[in-house]
């Protein structure tokens, strides 16, 4: 059964069968804006863009993925590439752009594991239908068990605002747990974003 996120929560990475999840999938669905006018209604593409931005234990940023970078260094964490207009029939049921991560995998430097999103268009999150991101186990195109998700286009919170912090996966005695964060943020580019997670987030 999925969790609602709420601001502040941790959760540990455990399946429903008690064992510790070893490889996750966050990923991000949304639609196309309908403008309507004297000619009818027309679809607007949309462009949010997945990204995940890793740290070490002393908060310094040492490796991002997003739509310019699809694997990280250690090649623990994969992005599915950089979609650019949204759903433009309505939800299909699947994300639009998926990260995954391997903790197994990731370089022993890194203790911090974010992930954000960036309206790249400067679209309001408020705009853009069935805007939402989750946290799975699976594969891009195979959810096995959800874990965890923000409905960003039914929250107020979001409204107003281009970017968003999901939360932060972060290690505690060589074991990973989950922080929601679930805040707007004022950034306009991904790179702002970073700086924000590491000085407020971390």
């Amino acid at each position: 059964m999925a969790i609602n996120l709420e601001k502040g929560q941790r959760i540990n990475l455990e399946k429903s069968n008690g064992t510790k999840l070893q490889n996750i999938c966050v990923g991000v669905n949304w639609g196309a804006i309908e403008k309507k006018g004297f000619f009818g209604t027309k679809k607007e593409a949309v462009d949010l863009d997945a990204s995940c931005a890793i740290y070490d234990d002393k908060k310094n940023h040492i490796d991002s993925v997003n739509f310019r970078k699809l694997i990280s260094n250690d090649r623990a964490v994969k992005h599915s590439g950089d979609d650019l207009t949204g759903d433009l029939n309505g939800d299909d049921g699947l994300d639009n752009e998926v990260i995954t991560l391997d903790f197994s995998q990731l370089s022993p430097s890194a203790n911090h594991v974010a992930f954000f999103i960036n309206s790249f268009r400067g679209q309001d999150f408020k705009d853009i239908p069935f805007a939402s991101i989750r946290i799975y186990e699976g594969t891009p195109t195979r959810v096995s068990e959800e874990f965890a998700r923000y409905d960003i286009a039914n929250d107020a919170t979001f409204a107003g605002n281009v970017s968003m912090v999901l939360g932060v996966f972060y290690k505690r005695n060589d074991d990973w747990k989950f922080s929601a964060v679930g805040v707007p943020t004022n950034d306009k580019k991904l790179e702002q974003t970073i700086v924000t997670i590491q000085q407020n987030h971390l």
